[in-house]
């Protein structure tokens, strides 16, 4: 039997390999939403800002993140398209191994108020599941220290994305319950979901970011989200 890292009423997340941990899981998912490494093999120098990727330990010494897991090599979902209900960010960068698909999520993470950087202006997430045939997009500033939300909180991950675009994402399935993330880094879906009162999973492969995600997601709901 798989062994939770950590386990709450409404979240469970395993330390380990996603493709190994997946075939054990003995429940029923009802929507996958990650933002896996999408295989550019992202350098720290592209990041826009040396404070953009660098976090805290409980000594509040300054560290690097270090490389991505996994982002040195091509990013391959196929493992994870059995599932009916699917939101896979970056897609772009591995849209050739996905079948069409006639409806996109976009993230304006710019919003025309954030001063110009490296950083890109907006990200794509391929959608399975659902009848639309159309693109919406979510605006919301996140680049660098210029944010609309999570304002003053410590940056957890290199490519970290705020929780409220995760809620959105959620909202467009409001009957899905049992969320997985497979690639969970420092928890913002599982934090989304716990937040709407959703049950969810995430796996992720590096025990810091267990680590990180227990202390997230054992926070208290904070808020319900109508």
């Amino acid at each position: 039997m798989l062994k939770p890292y950590y386990q709450d009423k409404w979240v469970t997340i395993y330390h380990g390999d996603c493709r190994e941990i997946l075939p054990s899981l003995d429940v029923k998912v009802d929507l996958v939403l990650t933002d896996p490494p999408y295989g550019i093999d992202l350098k720290h120098k592209n990041l826009g800002s040396k404070r953009a990727y660098r976090s805290y330990d409980p000594n509040c010494r300054s560290i690097d993140w270090g490389a991505i897991k996994g982002d040195n090599e091509q990013f391959d979902p196929s493992f994870l398209l059995h599932f009916n209900n699917i939101i896979l960010w970056g897609a772009n960068h591995y849209s050739s191994k996905l079948p069409d698909s006639h409806f996109w999520l976009a993230w304006d993470r710019k919003c025309e108020r954030a001063a110009d950087n490296d950083a890109t202006d907006v990200e794509l997430a391929w959608v399975k599941g659902l009848p639309y045939k159309t693109v919406r997009i979510f605006r919301h500033m996140w680049t660098g220290f210029q944010r609309d939300s999570e304002v003053g909180e410590k940056h957890l991950h290199p490519t970290q994305k705020p929780v409220e675009l995760f809620k959105w994402c959620l909202n467009w399935f409001p009957k899905c319950n049992i969320i997985l993330d497979p690639f969970s880094g420092s928890s913002p879906v599982l934090r989304a979901a716990k937040d709407l009162n959703r049950y969810s999973i995430g796996i992720e492969i590096e025990e810091k970011y267990c680590e990180i995600a227990a202390k997230r997601c054992s926070q208290e709901v904070m808020e319900l989200s109508l």
